[in-house]
């Protein structure tokens, strides 16, 4: 028993002694606080809002770096500005020498756009599918003569074709119609529909090969073909093919024509659609040149046909439509890409913007204030309607510099 004794009592003076040596680090150990664990006096929430406090301060950029990211994204804001909303499928822009805007709406009407919007209805028009009221143009003597010409689908006999006509503007009215170039072929997809005059002062006219992608090689068909033709309507004797207006062959669907600074010709083109999209293309247009559909497409190549400068490629879409040369620099609007192509002439670079920000653009021009003008296409059945659509929207060229 004395024995007993005397081995509790060793075990109870052992304990003390561990306990008084070892006692400061056996207290860090079962007791050190966690991570959740409050300082005196404060809540873990206070903690965490001070220390995300210390956070954004260390992340945030000095007072001088933020007054300049908001005038950077002010003074671009204000490079961009929505001028007219609430359009019908806008297809084409242009201007009279007053400043007046013009917008081809392909339902059948033209606006005429200043401080307020005057409709005029174009009588004849066959809205289907992709055909309507298309492209439109100046005569170049328009300060003479007010001449305005239209591309137009309409019904002969039953079938859709495509013409061009003209009118006289007189006080905010069309007058005189005359029909400048008749039967060109029509259908509900590939109907072209761009008009332009040229340097040379002749008439150009793109033609898609409305659905009959064989015909597009025979010189007696005028779909897929972009044509050249005098202001009244009669076939320039310096065209490649007697008699003729095909000024070009061998194309599926043209959408774009515009001239660079040597006068050459360029023209934007559909290529395939469905299932197999892409090889969309950008053309350097030759008189008398053949650009192989459907012999050839995208980058193949075959002896008397004429391989595109750029095109998109098999996996991708530009769905190419209005064209115009800037500065050493052709640009062009997607539809289905949606966005603004800028295609560089010198270092062969493409690029774009605004992709997916505004939607389907159809119709790029250069103002007579030196501004871009682009306008929206998401009312054609195929984009996302946003608010305000369709618009026209003005853009500063610097913001591309």
């Amino acid at each position: 028993m004395k024995k007993l004794f005397i081995i509790i009592i060793s075990l109870i003076v052992a304990i003390w002694l561990f306990y008084f040596f070892f006692a400061q680090k056996l207290q860090q150990y079962f007791f050190q606080p966690t991570e959740q664990t409050a300082l005196p006096g404060v809540s873990i929430n206070e903690t965490q809002e001070e220390q995300r406090e210390i956070d954004q301060e260390e992340d945030a950029p000095e007072p001088e770096e933020i007054v300049e990211s908001e005038n950077e994204l002010i003074e671009e804001l204000s490079d961009i500005e929505v001028v007219a909303t609430d359009l019908q499928i806008p297809w084409e822009i242009a201007w009279l020498p007053s400043g007046e805007m013009l917008v081809t709406q392909r339902p059948g009407s033209l606006l005429l756009i200043n401080s307020g919007q005057t409709t005029v209805s174009i009588e004849g028009v066959s809205h289907v599918g992709e055909g309507g009221l298309q492209g439109m143009a100046l005569d170049p003597d328009f300060s003479a003569n007010q001449y305005l010409y239209l591309y137009l689908t309409g019904r002969k006999d039953g079938s859709l074709i495509n013409r061009v006509e003209r009118y006289q503007i007189s006080d905010k009215t069309l007058l005189n119609r005359t029909i400048i170039i008749d039967d060109l072929p029509g259908a509900q997809y590939h109907d072209g529909g761009r008009i332009a005059f040229g340097p040379d002062g002749r008439l150009y006219i793109a033609v898609g090969d409305a659905g009959q992608a064989n015909r597009a090689q025979e010189l007696d068909f005028l779909g897929g073909k972009i044509l050249r033709i005098n202001k009244d309507g009669s076939i320039p004797d310096d065209n490649p093919f007697v008699s003729s207006p095909v000024y070009s062959y061998g194309h599926r669907n043209p959408q774009g024509l515009a001239w660079d600074n040597l006068g050459r010709l360029w023209a934007t083109e559909h290529g395939r659609s469905g299932a197999t999209s892409g090889y969309d293309e950008l053309n350097l247009i030759q008189a008398g040149g053949n650009y192989g559909w459907p012999i050839i497409q995208g980058g193949e190549s075959r002896q008397g046909m004429i391989s595109p400068v750029i095109q998109s490629g098999a996996s991708t879409t530009w769905a190419p439509a209005g064209l115009f040369y800037y500065q050493n620099r052709l640009f062009f609007a997607g539809l289905r890409g949606e966005s603004l192509y800028e295609y560089n002439l010198e270092t062969r670079e493409l690029k774009y913007h605004f992709f997916k920000e505004f939607g389907r653009l159809r119709a790029v021009a250069l103002g007579p204030d030196g501004h871009f003008y682009l306008s929206t296409s998401n009312q054609d059945g195929r984009g996302q309607v946003r608010d305000g659509d369709d618009k026209v929207i003005r853009i500063n060229p610097a913001i591309f510099n």
